[in-house]
């Protein structure tokens, strides 16, 4: 049976599909407390950052289109949509090891045997070195070399089958597209429904986090969302945007609908400041 002909009740009542890849800052568990702010209606799902893809996995929309700057997350997508029995046989090959796991690491560092990688071999390191890493922390540095450490799991699920072929599924009629958010101006239209999860604000100096790209978002980066944002609402588009619960934030959104939830944070260097923190959903209707 495939996943678009299930009725909403049982939808939300299996496990699968699910986001294959772990996320930092992942709305998965956020769902129950944003769900009340998704439109009843809404024609093409768009997903400028769309990472491990929790909403659209919730959503299940007939029609979307997936977004992300970061390219191996991009190609990720592409290969369980259109090779996703390749991706499987080459997942089960990979091992919990510490030395493998620095060794595969490793490969964006030559240039020349990175490029030799075909998609479905890129896609395969993706995702295990995500299921092997510390914490899942999908971060590259300022040369777009993975660089989280090895995680210490026991038994990490480096291929999930099961799911891997659910998504690939709910993937059949998604448009997954390579680009910066600014290109969901070009997608979207009137009664489009748009969520942005874009890489947040930082709460404090020390609370910024290292990029899952190259590419810094600081506050030329807000401002330019800021702007795309405004450009979705005069489309006539639903606009749902995610951030962090600071002053610069509240007031550079100040003239839409501001709504606070409250987000479990599980990764900070200092334990005293993980658990409950105010995070915002920022919306352009009321």
């Amino acid at each position: 049976m495939e996943w678009r002909q299930v009725n909403l009740k049982y939808k939300k009542i299996v496990e699968v599909p699910r986001p294959f890849i772990k996320w930092v800052g992942g709305k998965r568990q956020l769902i129950p407390q944003l769900s009340q702010y998704f439109p009843d209606k809404f024609n093409t799902y768009i997903e400028p950052f769309v990472g491990g893809g929790a909403i659209f996995f919730y959503l299940l929309p007939q029609k979307s289109v997936l977004m992300d700057i970061n390219p191996e997350l991009i190609n990720t997508y592409q290969v369980i949509k259109h090779k996703v029995e390749e991706l499987i046989e080459s997942l089960r090959q990979h091992k919990n090891n510490k030395d493998y796991f620095y060794e595969i690491r490793s490969w964006d560092r030559n240039p020349s045997r990175f490029r030799t990688l075909d998609k479905v071999e890129r896609a395969s390191r993706a995702i295990f070195l995500n299921k092997t890493c510390y914490n899942g922390l999908f971060r590259v540095n300022k040369k777009n070399q993975f660089n989280t450490p090895f995680g210490r799991y026991k038994n990490p699920t480096i291929c999930d089958e099961l799911n891997l072929r659910a998504v690939s599924i709910a993937l059949t009629d998604a448009k997954i597209q390579l680009g910066d958010f600014s290109e969901s101006i070009n997608n979207a239209k009137s009664g489009d429904f748009v969520y942005m999860d874009c890489p947040y604000h930082p709460v404090s100096d020390t609370a910024n986090f290292t990029s899952y790209t190259m590419d810094d978002f600081g506050i030329g980066e807000q401002k330019r969302l800021h702007r795309v944002y405004s450009e979705l609402d005069k489309k006539g588009c639903t606009v749902l945007l995610s951030n962090s619960y600071t002053p610069f934030i509240l007031d550079l959104y100040k003239d839409y609908v501001i709504n606070i939830v409250h987000a479990n944070r599980a990764v900070n260097c200092d334990p005293s400041k993980r658990g409950k923190v105010r995070e915002v959903l920022i919306s352009n209707k009321k």
